[in-house]
């Protein structure tokens, strides 16, 4: 009698258990490397995004310092002159998600390396741009390429590198963030007054010919996941979202959050987000797979991130204003004060990521927002005659805290991602950063000009919260970082509810019934 052979009916696994069975393939990164990446040379890949990193932060600060200069010698007024600036932060923020899950589809060296030259090549034009429409138009094509460098290099510093030291690597980056901040404002100021507002363009080129020989030499060709596709209409979507979102939080701070324009703008991004979400749920390729947010490691440091973000935007929004209009600082001086938080997170942030690699992430997350809470709320002592050294004691924790927190908090979003949506951890990180900043200048911005207009009697003076009584600035200072603190708290109750979960035995690598 013949045997009739049954075959087993196919069991489609799940997208999410794909994705939460990533974190039990970690291990085995730790020892065998992806195809086509040599652990050996991970410090020459670090020395890569290093550079392309420093590039990119230098040049979204640099050119604040030349906005006097250019509103003189370009016959234009502030006003427009801030969409130097504005451009290239909206363009990178609409499209850093974007570009990351295109590096996950084709590849990353090539769009990593494209973006280095692209970088270069627009930094020149800006640098021979002759009105400031032509330099806003060639700051949006700089940002194209920044785009690529800033989405792109986390995924590629994390591949080269073995799990178990990412959080060393991810704090190295951080350091060369830190640096970045530091010396753009400082650079820029010499450049223009030994050349012209031209040359803080123009030194790009060399350092960009460097990064770009750099990652055509030591970037790794890491072949892209089979398979995939890049998802255009969910894409278009998610830019149309987040562009509007952006331009409404820009633009609100002196249009008001009531205008219409700044209302139909929150509108539509609504509408694109909610359209963006309908899609992706629907797609076999999505262009953010959505079911890496029930991962809790994930869920809980894209919140985190935020909200520390959006807080330290504001601070160092404001500080200028204090340091120079209320204590009445020179310029010189108020630069090198500004420096003293970042100088710790430059410090600190190698060590905290090689720590984290040890102790575990949320010990040390957790630890650093407290630590920017109590700080927060130790900024209630400012006052209109604050010395440096209390500005010093109060201000050095800031950097301490943001050092503990983002190294081993970039870990955590870089390993809760599957190799397929690498590039999409490295856009999460940016977004999360731009957003935050975005909205916490834009929010606790008009708090404060808010607080100082009620501290003044109910109206400010024509010149705006800025030119208003010291006592007026100061008091609307003790508010905005009293709400401040009150939003570290929310963050503090949120790690601690992360890290709850982490001793409970619940793994946040994986997501439940992964």
């Amino acid at each position: 009698m013949a045997r009739i052979r049954v075959k087993p009916p196919r069991v489609r696994r799940s997208r999410w258990r794909g994705v939460a069975g990533y974190a039990r393939r970690l291990s085995s990164t730790a020892v065998n490397p992806p195809p086509g990446v040599d652990y050996s040379a991970k410090w020459y890949v670090m020395a890569t995004v290093s550079v392309g990193v420093l590039l990119a932060t230098i040049d979204a600060s640099i050119v604040n310092v030349a906005f006097p200069t250019l509103v003189d010698e370009l016959e234009t007024t502030f006003n427009t002159i801030q969409w130097v600036a504005l451009g290239y932060l909206l363009t990178i923020a609409t499209l850093t998600l974007g570009m990351g899950r295109l590096g996950d589809v084709i590849g990353k060296k090539k769009l990593y390396t494209a973006g280095f030259s692209m970088f270069t090549i627009a930094s020149v034009l800006c640098g021979l741009a002759p009105d400031v429409s032509w330099l806003i138009g060639f700051r949006v094509f700089q940002a194209f390429g920044a785009v690529m460098i800033l989405a792109l290099g986390a995924a590629i510093l994390v591949e080269a590198f073995p799990s178990a030291e990412r959080g060393k690597a991810l704090g190295w980056i951080g350091t060369a963030v830190s640096l970045g901040i530091i010396t753009g404002p400082v650079v820029g100021g010499l450049l223009i007054s030994a050349f012209s507002w031209r040359a803080i363009f123009f030194v790009n080129l060399p350092v960009g010919i460097v990064g770009t020989i750099l990652a055509i030499r030591f970037v790794p060709r890491t072949p892209p996941v089979p398979g995939q596709r890049f998802d255009f209409l969910g894409a278009f979507l998610l830019s149309a979202s987040l562009f509007s979102v952006s331009l409404a939080l820009t633009l609100g701070q002196t249009r008001g959050f009531a205008s219409p324009l700044i209302l139909g703008a929150f509108g539509l991004s609504a509408v694109a987000g909610v359209g963006f979400l309908i899609v992706e749920l629907r797609v076999d390729s999505p262009m953010v797979e959505l079911r890496l947010f029930r991962n809790p490691m994930l869920s809980v440091s894209v919140i985190t991130g935020f909200l520390v973000f959006a807080c330290l935007s504001a601070t160092f929004f404001l500080f200028p204003f204090y340091l120079e209009g209320v204590l009445g600082f020179d310029i010189g001086t108020v630069g090198l004060l500004l420096g003293a938080a970042p100088l710790m997170v430059g410090v600190i942030s190698p060590w905290s990521g090689a720590l984290s690699d040890r102790i575990g992430i949320r010990p040390l997350t957790l630890a650093g927002l407290v630590i920017l809470a109590v700080t927060f709320l130790g900024f209630q002592t400012f006052a209109i005659d604050t010395t440096i050294p209390h500005y010093l004691v109060l201000v050095i924790p800031v950097g301490i805290g943001i050092a503990v927190f983002q190294s081993p908090n970039n870990s955590a979003i870089m390993g809760s991602v599957p190799p397929e949506y690498m590039g999409v951890g490295g856009g999460i990180l940016t977004l999360t950063r731009l957003l935050g900043q975005i909205a916490g200048i834009a929010v606790l911005g008009s708090v404060w000009a808010a607080s100082v207009a009620a501290a003044a009697g109910g109206s400010l003076p024509d010149g705006g919260a800025s030119m208003a009584d010291p006592a007026a600035q100061v008091a609307g200072l003790q508010t905005t970082y009293l709400i401040a603190a009150g939003i570290m708290v929310v963050a503090v109750i949120i790690g601690a509810w992360g890290l709850s979960k982490e001793r409970s035995g619940l793994s946040l690598q994986e997501a439940p019934g992964g």
